[in-house]
């Protein structure tokens, strides 16, 4: 479990972060930063894990508690897919963190972020591998982009339905890469994934011109 032992080792303001979204064939790539500005409190601090670990029932408690607390500061963003394609998925990934770290209403003295590598957030930044298993304050990171990023793709999937992302949230599950198959691709879809065009460019009756624009 994840314990509060490097957020105390430096006694300021340490914000955990985290993304979601960097594996998906489709939607946007989600950040959280998350602040404890009074510790994490008692009830609270044995529910918080990676998001990966948790039921969906459990994130979503978790994710209500958090929000609850005026002495947790959160911030969210995301980088789009037009952003995907744009750069990479890694500085995607970063640009999201960058923008969810500005978000919070007091700036960090110190960011946690999961991971080997970090983006420049104007104050020291410490990587920690598997950090949403092992900061509490990068789990509960973990937990609010996981929540936000699902229920995202759920809107989306009643937009673009067939493709099951309120069950898959994007990822390349054997049902969506039938679905793409079959369908295509749609405007939210990373179309400069190879996986993305070789299901899509070998089989659908979209022209490659089109399965290569970029989505918003």
């Amino acid at each position: 479990m994840p314990d509060y032992s490097r957020e105390k080792a430096h006694g300021g303001r340490v914000a955990g972060v985290d993304e979601v979204g960097r594996g998906p064939l489709a939607g946007p790539v989600v950040a959280a930063a998350v602040m404890f500005l009074r510790g994490v409190p008692d009830d609270l601090a044995g529910r918080l894990d990676d998001s990966k670990k948790l039921r969906p029932a459990l994130r979503e408690r978790a994710f209500a508690d958090l929000h609850a607390s005026p002495s947790i500061l959160i911030g969210v963003a995301a980088a789009s897919v037009a952003e995907i394609e744009r750069h990479n998925i890694l500085r995607a990934a970063h640009l999201a963190m960058q923008r969810a770290v500005a978000r919070l209403s007091r700036r960090p003295e110190l960011v946690l972020v999961d991971g080997n590598a970090a983006p420049d957030f104007g104050c020291p930044a410490q990587c920690v591998v598997g950090g949403d298993s092992r900061c509490l304050s990068i789990a509960a990171a973990s937990i609010v982009a996981k929540v936000i990023r699902d229920r995202l793709m759920t809107r989306l999937s009643l937009r673009w339905p067939g493709y099951g992302w309120e069950r898959n949230a994007g990822y390349g599950t054997p049902a969506h890469r039938a679905a793409l198959r079959a369908g295509g691709i749609t405007p939210h879809h990373r179309a400069a994934f190879g996986t993305v065009r070789q299901l899509v460019l070998s089989t659908s009756p979209l022209s490659p011109e089109n399965a290569e624009q970029p989505s918003c």
